[in-house]
């Protein structure tokens, strides 16, 4: 395996499957056929979700039909305040993707539209037991809480904001997890876009997408950065950015001072 391929690759603690660490969100106009295309790179890390994803639902169904065991599926209610939400929740995305098991089940935006009480912890682990999930997963935005649930929950994943704008994480969150060590997806690494304009009195470089996919991964602590492409032109160029590997030093330190700067 050379050096792009292993940055490209991880084995995923919380499912014991090996990944391409750049996964697929569908929920910005990419079409089923574009979909297939990416799959047929390598992507087989799929976080749904079922805001905009009506287009590339075919193609979803279509490959976790033909090979399941390739693919992490991560997905989850859509409110996951109580026991009966995510018991209805879940079964209602088996059914809807044709199914039998959720690799990764999430309750998302943990706080604002899910709560992890006792009765809810109590219902993911049956839901567990049962076979009908794999892994325990959240969104979370409360980075402190993070932390402290990457060191004693159940929780087998966190997704996480990380990108060069808010490295917060690399304080609150990463330093958690060596205890149980958790799985960790990081999002929004464009930072909605935010990263990819010079700010107000910025003359250096400015990041591509590439570069921000890149600086996400180049943390040993992120097993898979999340992508959004609107179609396959970018797709493509987000999957050949990562044949560059991990920043080096002199990229670090410039993509640092810019997201600095970006953040104000």
């Amino acid at each position: 395996m050379t050096a792009s391929e292993d940055f490209s690759h991880t084995t995923l603690r919380a499912v014991d499957k090996t990944v391409h660490r750049m996964g697929l969100s569908f929920n910005f106009g990419i079409s089923a056929a574009e979909v297939e295309a990416g799959l047929e790179r390598g992507i087989n890390y799929l976080f749904w979700t079922t805001a905009r994803t009506g287009k590339a639902l075919p193609a979803v169904k279509a490959a976790l039909a033909r090979d399941r065991e390739r693919y992490v599926l991560a997905a989850g209610p859509t409110l996951g305040w109580f026991r009966g939400n995510i018991r209805r929740g879940t079964e209602k995305l088996l059914r809807k993707l044709g199914v039998d098991y959720i690799d990764v089940l999430h309750l998302f935006w943990l706080g604002v539209s899910s709560s992890l009480t006792d009765g809810n912890v109590e219902e993911l682990l049956k839901l567990r037991d049962e076979g009908k999930v794999r892994a325990l997963g959240v969104s979370i935005h409360d980075r402190e809480r993070a932390g402290k649930l990457a060191a004693d929950s159940p929780l087998d994943l966190f997704m996480i904001r990380y990108n060069a704008a808010h490295p917060g994480a690399e304080r609150d969150i990463f330093p958690h997890l060596d205890k149980r060590q958790p799985s960790v997806v990081a999002y929004t690494a464009t930072r909605w876009r935010k990263l990819l304009s010079a700010p107000r009195g910025w003359d250096g470089p400015v990041m591509t997408p590439g570069d921000c996919y890149r600086f996400c991964l180049t943390s040993p602590h992120v097993d898979v950065v999340l992508t959004g492409p609107k179609n396959l032109k970018q797709l493509e160029e987000n999957l050949d950015a990562l044949a560059k590997g991990p920043l080096d030093d002199e990229e670090m330190e410039w993509i640092r001072r810019f997201g600095k700067a970006v953040h104000g």
